[in-house]
């Protein structure tokens, strides 16, 4: 066998820079993502939300590290056996998520004998299967009775042989796959064991000979660097980039300047990555912890009520005086506290007071629950009733908002001070206790135990008092010994929030008595525990549930996250987790350990712009990325910045926000190229860097080729992949798509280029790129009946080339590049990089024709028009996907693609059918309105209408000037939409009309 010589694969091109399966990649990756707390690393703490998916990450190393052959389809179905994407795997996947029943495969599958893999549950004498081994196959699935089980001694090559062959019989990557676990949640060794004979075989030549992805990786880098490659990753954020990369077999080097993204990246490494011995130390001092701290709040009796019940929940709202009556109003939106308990909370006026009670009531009917979603808070009002009179006033004067002399808003709310941890009596705010979430006694240690709700009694207030006594007399001490913040809160776009609404100035403002009390025995015991390290991790994930920040769910019966998005928002009410409740749920679920306990691998705090040396850069840059982590992480490194564990105390436990890369403009750009001008020099000179960003629009293009210019790097590819999914916090619903760009180090020498001569050369690269992926659809499709690239695809390659072509010059137009990327920009300055990006665009565009449609006619059409044909096509294949429309959208130049748009569900999006236009979008003032596709709407809208054909084609006649000249333009497009039209009727009326237009006379006949 031949062996391994070492850089045998130096200068060979990376198999990425060729093909990707970005389709499939875009959908794993959306699967992944909508695991949510199934997700490998999110179990570690979700506050941090930039975590890229680790099936992406994974592509993109084998894609990095596996060579080019001739056979370019060859190289792609091993690409898709490492992925886990060929039948077989998904075989082995459909297995073990075990959707598919055998009765589905009877439906589907011609059986020659199918009692060797079922049986079933007829009896011999059941007159509805006279002949049960008669029976057809496929089965007809009307069989109503006829039950199918598999046979037990049916032996697993067997039962994979029939889901492969069931498989076989769906189209589309998709469909089959939403029959499948991931491919992390399935045995390693067991989904790949039957890819390596073709692995091997294939890269024979080079002495390939690998049972492991681990061994592979080791191999290729051998190949191609000498040794194990080695991945860094310089914004490693959430650590999913390092800890892919060690987990199927790199040497993996984390920085970042953020100690709180270190941290959690140390513990994805050293946590979800340790052994199985490693992970019986862990819980043996998370063990440690949770006695420790349920002893002491069990001593001190602040969590149980005298029958010895355990509190879960506490919930708690603001109070202010009302100014207009002097009254004491509890301040809440609503007043549901359980619906599916169907419990409220009821605010009773007290006369002697002037103040109200709050009891709590339980089963309530649909009626009080809906009553009671109003509260005494709406649309920026304090709103309540007594004797029958409304009273209602804004919650602006209450507070005393008002402009300040330099234009800023300033309020009347008390500022706190470091020795503050609760509202005054004389505040504008205070906080009120007002239910409580109770689990019986005797239910405490069951799987699932018996809760309730109750109003607050004397005995609730006097722990609460009790808690505020301890907190009180403790808290300098804490903060002295670095068990409780005593760090100020930075103003800042995010940290202003606190201050401007609460009054709040130090991080510990954020945590009532009862939180900082638990949050100071956590950490306290998480020190002195075995593994403080791992500990001090999950204490940072307890503290995002463990804050005054947390809104009460009134679907789940339990308090938010502080970050379940990215903001540092009080609520007016919130829900405070007992000690009981938070240490039940602070393990990491159903965390997917990988043993990385013989991988190499480091984390450090450091600049970008200072890098480790490195064979391959994987980076997710800040850029496009409305989340403040330099601000938003305060929030934690607040709490351990004093005393942090070894390794942490390596680290500088600062959040350095004027060292961030951060924003956009002329500054972002200049840290951006230093930071890869440095991560440029680290590498080898056949090392690849990997940009992850989110796509924007060509003004994004124009920055990250100024920065790679400066950088001194090249584009060699480009793939767009759609990673994350519409939630409810994203308005308008959207997929939001991450563009993978691959990258070299750009040719020694001298490389000038002028503006017309660059544009035929981006042209002809474009042209090269996109036909080439084009003939491979080809290829693979009548093979395996589904393309390797989709439109979105295509549209990228052809930005790709454009970067190609225009990162490979070092002088433009007689002017440096590094120069020219980092020259400041004016306002509205559009350059000629921002010029020749367009062009690729528009290039790439004009070669994606649709089907049915003449390349003439698709020169000659406008962007809406190309807009809304090239969807209409789209959408015959299935695709429903909004990033499309988006990407299509910005590709036309349109201005505002929502006007023809049926709905803009994130994975149900559609056009507007031809029927479903209004007069309003099809005005003279509309995009669409304005262009003869308008005009041909309206007649097919009035050929539904039953009007006469010959009184529609003299309406076209008069409203296009240019009539004649345009009626082939018109007879091809009518001959699309009778055959792209998703209804009937739409397609009957254009044939009519196109028929009529196509026997017209010209005029003066």
């Amino acid at each position: 066998m031949t062996q391994l010589t070492p850089f045998a694969l130096k200068d060979a091109p990376a198999l990425i820079e060729a093909v990707f399966p970005a389709q499939k990649v875009s959908f794993e990756a959306q699967k992944e993502r909508k695991a949510n707390l199934g997700q490998t690393l999110t179990g570690l703490g979700s506050y941090w939300k930039g975590r890229k998916p680790l099936i992406l990450v994974r592509a993109v190393v084998l894609g990095s590290l596996l060579p080019q052959t001739d056979n370019t389809e060859k190289d792609l179905e091993i690409f898709e056996l490492l992925m886990a994407f060929d039948d077989q795997s998904l075989a082995k996947r459909a297995l073990i998520q075990n959707l598919i029943k055998p009765k589905d495969i009877a439906e589907k599958i011609n059986l020659h004998n199918p009692w060797d893999s079922f049986s079933h549950n007829i009896k011999v004498d059941d007159d509805r299967f006279p002949e049960i081994n008669a029976l057809a196959f496929p089965l007809n699935p009307d069989s109503s009775g006829l039950k199918l089980r598999w046979r037990r001694d049916i032996e697993e090559k067997d039962k994979l042989h029939l889901l492969t062959l069931f498989l076989g019989q769906i189209k589309g990557y998709e469909e089959k796959s939403l029959l499948c676990k991931r491919p992390e949640e399935v045995d390693q060794g067991w989904l790949y064991e039957h890819i390596w004979p073709t692995i091997n075989k294939h890269y024979v030549s080079y002495g390939v000979n690998a049972s492991s992805h681990q061994e592979l990786i080791e191999q290729l880098g051998i190949l191609k660097y000498g040794r194990r490659p080695k991945v860094a990753d310089t914004f490693s954020g959430g650590g999913s980039i390092p800890f892919e990369a060690a987990r199927i077999g790199c040497d993996a080097i984390a920085s970042d300047l953020n100690p709180v993204a270190c941290m959690l990246t140390w513990g994805a490494l050293n946590i979800i990555g340790a052994s199985e011995d490693k992970r019986k130390e862990f819980s043996q001092a998370q063990e440690y912890v949770y006695i420790k701290v349920d002893e002491a709040i069990t001593e001190l009796q602040i969590e149980h009520d005298s029958e010895g019940n355990r509190a879960k929940s506490f919930l708690y709202c603001l109070e202010t005086t009302c100014p207009e009556t002097g009254w004491r109003i509890p301040m809440s939106p609503s007043w549901v506290i359980s619906k599916n308990k169907g419990v409220i909370a009821k605010v009773i006026p007290n006369i002697e007071t002037k103040s109200f009670q709050i009891d709590v009531i339980s089963d309530c009917s649909k009626s009080e629950l809906k009553a009671a979603e109003n509260g005494t808070v709406q649309n920026g009002f304090l709103i309540y009733t007594l004797n029958g009179k409304e009273y209602k006033n804004p919650l602006k004067t209450i507070r005393g908002d008002r402009k300040g002399p330099d234009g800023k808003w300033l309020n009347s709310l008390r500022r706190w001070d470091k020795a503050d941890f609760r509202y005054l009596d004389t505040d504008i705010y205070r906080d009120r206790l007002y239910a409580i979430h109770w689990v019986d006694k005797d239910t405490i240690d069951s799987t699932r135990p018996i809760t309730f709700f109750k109003k607050v009694t004397e005995a609730d207030l006097a722990r609460e008092e009790k808690v505020d006594r301890i907190v009180h007399e403790n808290l300098a001490n804490w903060q002295e010994q670095g068990l409780v913040p005593d760090m100020e809160i930075e103003p800042g776009d995010k940290t202003d929030e606190p201050t401007r609404t609460r009054g709040w100035t130090y991080w510990h403002h954020l945590f009532n008595s009862r939180q900082l009390l638990i949050q100071k025995l956590i950490n306290e015991y998480s020190l002195s525990s075995s593994e403080p390290a791992c500990m001090t991790v999950y204490a940072a994930k307890v503290a995002d549930w463990n804050n005054k920040c947390c809104h009460w769910h009134t679907g789940w019966d339990k308090p938010e996250n502080l970050f379940y998005n990215q903001a540092l928002d009080p609520f007016i009410n919130y829900g405070s987790r007992s000690s009981y409740f938070l240490l039940s749920q602070w393990g990491l679920g159903n965390a997917r350990y990988s043993d990385l306990s013989k991988t190499n691998f480091q984390v450090v705090t450091r600049e970008a712009k200072n890098p480790i040396p490195a064979d391959i850069f994987i980076t997710d840059p800040p850029y496009a990325d409305a989340v403040m982590y330099h601000e938003i992480t305060e929030f934690f490194i607040a709490w351990f910045r004093k005393y942090p564990p070894k390794p942490f105390d390596e680290w500088t436990w600062d959040s350095r926000r004027a060292l961030a890369v951060k924003g956009s403009g002329n500054d972002f750009r200049k840290g951006m190229a230093e930071s890869y001008s440095a991560m440029t020099k680290k590498m080898p000179d056949n090392g690849m860097q990997c940009v992850m960003f989110t796509h924007q629009d060509t003004g994004v293009w124009s920055d990250m080729i100024g920065i790679f210019w400066a950088a001194g790097l090249q584009v060699v590819g480009a793939w767009y992949i759609a990673t994350e999914t519409s939630t409810e916090l994203k308005k308008g619903g959207y997929v939001q798509g991450t563009v993978i760009l691959m990258l070299r180090k750009r040719p020694s020498g001298e490389n000038a280029g002028f503006k017309q001569r660059l544009l035929p050369a981006v042209r002809a690269e474009v042209k090269h790129q996109i036909e080439t992926m084009m003939h491979l659809n080809d290829e693979v499709k009548d093979k395996m009946g589904e393309p390797v690239f989709n439109d979105s695809d295509l549209q990228m390659a052809g930005y790709a080339a454009a970067l190609k072509v225009l990162t490979s010059y070092t002088h433009i137009g007689g002017e440096d590049v590094t120069a020219f990327a980092l020259r400041p920009r004016t306002k509205g300055e559009v350059t000629v990089v921002d010029e020749i990006v367009q062009q690729a665009a528009e290039a790439a565009n004009s070669l994606l024709v649709p089907e049915g449609l003449t390349t003439d006619t698709w020169q000659k059409l406008s962007g809406i028009q190309r807009f809304y044909l090239r969807m209409m096509d789209i959408e015959t294949t299935g695709a429903a996907k909004l990033d499309n429309y988006q990407n299509f959208a910005k590709a036309f130049r349109v201005e505002d693609y929502a006007r023809v748009m049926g709905s803009m569900a994130a994975n149900k999006a559609q056009l507007k059918r031809i029927p479903e236009f209004t007069s309003r979008d099809l005005t003279e003032s509309n995009e669409i309105g304005s262009t003869w596709l308008g005009h041909l709407i309206i007649g097919l809208q009035q050929l539904l209408a039953e009007a006469d054909p010959q009184a529609v084609i003299s309406q076209l006649q008069a409203d296009l000037p240019d009539f004649m000249e345009i009626r082939a333009l018109l007879i091809d497009v009518l001959t699309f939409i009778e055959n792209k039209a998703p209804e009937k009727a739409t397609r009957d009326v254009a044939e009519v009309l196109g028929a009529r237009l196509r026997n017209m006379r010209a005029l003066g006949n």
